[in-house]
């Protein structure tokens, strides 16, 4: 034998062989791969602390109540995630959703002890500490504001200083003059509008021409719109002035913190490895939103996926925990609404200093 086609040999072999070994393992893994996707999915890629739960559950559950601020929708997708991986039974927690109601908000319920957590806002949470009635956020479901004024594309207003003197449909807030006449402001406008409080749907009355604007999320009306094929001029807020800040927000009472510190640690693993997992795995956490609220929540199953694909990358900052606070968000835009006199005291004056580091901690998240 040559001593060339030793050499070969001696090359052809190994690679035969490596080739060989990587395509079995390739055929296994399909072999081993679900043909069809379920609710109950492998989780992958997730913080150690999330890697032990599901592998079993207490037998004693303590009953937890949380306060949703709408109909089930993405901003909820990490809690509907966790109750299908079973993460909260396995951290001995008996999860029940009270369904939102147009009559009572989730911070009544959580101030006065009926939920143990909630969903909010920060213009809600700064309004409460003001009239006495105070709740504390334990984690921002989204990093950064994803809130807009729209107008339609076909109106002409293309820009937000077009708005002086236009209808903007209102939802009855104080703290609403304030940011919108800023956003005008900052594209050079005066900062005038009439401001028509809404008592049907914000994106209804836009589309209908009741209004001129209205200010909405981008990770749904502006995505739902953008289905209907309805062109909208989009002007996010922060980028016209106004400070960023967290919202939607997870609350509690500062009862709850100094009566169960070890149960809403729990309550938070669960609910931040499911926003973990929401992450990474859009479609898969979308699926689980849609099995997981009641039948008829969802009339569009294209608008849950398209919105999860939104927000699933906005849920924290790359290479940042879910969930995680700072203090800039809860002292420049707290302080701005405070400085604008949109918010008052139980009896009716304008608040002018609070104790911003008050309103949210860190210190329950996993």
């Amino acid at each position: 034998m040559s001593s060339r086609i030793r050499l070969l040999l001696s090359i052809g072999i190994p690679v035969l062989l490596i080739i060989v070994i990587v395509g079995v393992f390739l055929l296994q893994q399909r072999a081993a791969s679900p043909g069809k996707q379920t609710t109950q999915q492998t989780v992958t890629a997730l913080p150690s602390q999330c890697a032990s739960l599901g592998k079993s559950t207490p037998q004693q559950l303590t009953s937890f109540s949380l306060a949703l601020d709408w109909t089930p929708n993405t901003n909820h997708t990490g809690i509907y995630v966790a109750m299908a991986q079973n993460w909260y039974r396995s951290e001995g927690i008996d999860l029940h959703l009270l369904p939102y109601s147009a009559s009572v908000s989730p911070d009544v319920l959580v101030s006065n002890g009926k939920a143990d957590a909630g969903i909010s806002f920060t213009e809600g949470i700064v309004t409460d500490a003001a009239v006495g009635q105070p709740v504390v956020s334990i984690a921002a479901i989204i990093q950064h504001n994803t809130s807009a004024l729209v107008t339609l594309a076909s109106s002409g207003l293309t820009r937000p200083r077009d708005l002086d003197g236009k209808a903007y449909g209102g939802f009855g807030a104080p703290y609403e003059q304030s940011v919108v006449s800023l956003v005008i402001q900052k594209d050079g406008g005066k900062g005038q509008f009439r401001n028509v409080t809404l008592s049907v749907d914000a994106m209804d009355a836009l589309e209908s021409h009741r209004i001129d604007f209205v200010w909405v999320y981008e990770g749904w009306e502006v995505i739902q719109a953008q289905l209907q094929g309805v062109k909208l001029n989009i002007f996010p807020i922060t980028s016209y002035g106004i400070p960023d800040y967290y919202t939607p927000n997870i609350i509690t009472s500062p009862s709850e913190i100094k009566q169960k510190p070890d149960l809403l640690r729990k309550f938070m693993l669960a609910t931040a490895c499911g926003y973990e997992y929401a992450r990474t795995h859009p479609q898969q956490a979308a699926q689980m939103l849609i099995a997981g609220a009641p039948a008829g929540t969802f009339s569009n199953a294209g608008l849950v996926y398209a919105s999860q694909d939104y927000l699933s990358s906005r849920y924290a900052d790359p290479g940042r925990k879910w969930g995680m606070q700072e203090a800039a968000a809860w002292h420049n835009y707290p302080q701005f609404i405070i400085d604008s006199g949109g918010v008052t005291d139980a009896s009716g004056k304008a608040v002018h200093s609070m104790n911003f580091d008050a309103l949210y901690t860190n210190e329950f998240l996993p």
